[in-house]
């Protein structure tokens, strides 16, 4: 399996133009905002460009400026830069990362939102002397903070100490607080397009074949980081078991998805299960979503699946079918959280559209 790389030790970023001429401009008029929302979907380089910021800052905004003496154009610094280094060792004493802690001495296991213990070490680095002028903290992802986490990171945006800069990475702003997004400037980061994901995609997983890296990119959505998991995971072999599946509808093939189902839902396979809830989930709001635009400008990831998906619109309304997809999400969400059936969960979703594809 390839190891995916942190993006605390990712220095080139790809597309994102905009964000970083926004945040440059910032920079060099003198007026920065003391705390950004990098908002888009996940896997698109977020993190990546909110530690792109925190070197650059660290670094005293690019060490020299322009190659002909004017203000930085770029956020890039060199990579033989000491901040790249402290950064990447997680040692620079002037960059806090809050993120979700583990359950456990051990850290075998980490806990499903971000706690005010995470957050505590914002005021610790805010009342210390900055090294390099500024103080960074970095908080990914924002939309993990739990109650009291996002309260105690409200009083500090309220009261920011100066030359302190929080960058906090949120994949779904409208779980925030309204007073926390009210105090940030936006940095809103789109999609990769298609292209640029399969030639990262080739760049990092030169073993997949141009048809592999194609429907990759279909299944990412934009989100380099989405496919870079499903290589990683099996996940696009798995996609095409579930769609294999769904072909025999209206009548399932009862045996093959016991089997699948045994697969996917025992007790050590983790990684199959989350990658199998998480595609069935989003498959089904790709189908109301091809049902919406009436299968316009849908791109198929396997052969066959816009006609399975207009089959599957004919037979049951759009309203039922969004029904449909909220119900399933809620019922991967519960068999994780209270350590439900697997096997049975997988076993009623797939009953479910099967009735569905037959009312």
């Amino acid at each position: 399996m390839t190891e995916i790389t942190h993006p605390r030790d990712v220095l080139d970023l790809i597309g994102h133009v905009q964000a970083q001429r926004d945040f440059l401009d910032a920079w060099t008029s003198g007026r920065m905002a003391h705390a950004w929302l990098l908002t888009g979907p996940k896997g698109i380089g977020k993190a990546t460009l909110a530690y792109r910021i925190a070197r650059f800052v660290l670094s005293g905004g690019g060490e020299g400026g322009s190659l002909f003496g004017g203000p930085p154009d770029t956020l890039a610094i060199s990579a033989s830069h000491p901040v790249v280094h402290q950064v990447s060792a997680q040692g620079h004493r002037d960059l806090k990362v809050v993120e979700r802690g583990f359950t456990d001495d051990k850290k075998t296991k980490m806990r499903t939102e971000i706690v005010i213990d995470d957050v505590r070490k914002i005021g610790d680095l805010f009342h210390q002397t900055a090294d390099a002028g500024w103080r960074v903290v970095l908080i990914d992802a924002a939309d993990e903070m739990n109650r009291n986490a996002a309260n105690a990171v409200l009083k500090i945006l309220e009261e920011p100490p100066s030359k302190a800069l929080i960058l906090m990475v949120s994949h779904s702003p409208g779980r925030l607080l309204p007073t926390i997004r009210s105090r940030c400037r936006r940095l809103a980061l789109n999609p990769l397009p298609q292209e640029t994901i399969c030639q990262l995609l080739a760049k990092n997983r030169p073993d997949l074949t141009d048809a592999e890296l194609t429907a990759l990119a279909n299944l990412g959505e934009g989100s380099l980081g989405k496919a870079l998991a499903l290589a990683a995971e099996g996940g696009l072999d798995l996609y095409r078991d579930l769609i294999g599946l769904l072909s025999a509808l209206p009548r399932l093939d009862v045996p093959a998805l016991h089997g699948f189902a045994e697969r996917v839902g025992k007790n050590d396979a983790d990684t199959a299960w989350r990658t199998v809830t998480e595609l069935t989930v989003w498959w089904l709001a790709r189908l109301v979503r091809a049902g919406g635009r009436q299968g316009r400008g849908m791109a198929e990831v396997v052969p066959g699946e816009a006609a399975l998906m207009a089959r599957l619109l004919a037979a049951a309304s759009l309203d039922r079918w969004l029904d449909l997809w909220e119900k399933t999400g809620a019922l991967f969400a519960r068999t994780d959280a209270v350590n439900l059936d697997r096997k049975q969960a997988l076993l009623t979703a797939f009953l479910a559209v099967e009735r569905l594809s037959r009312a």
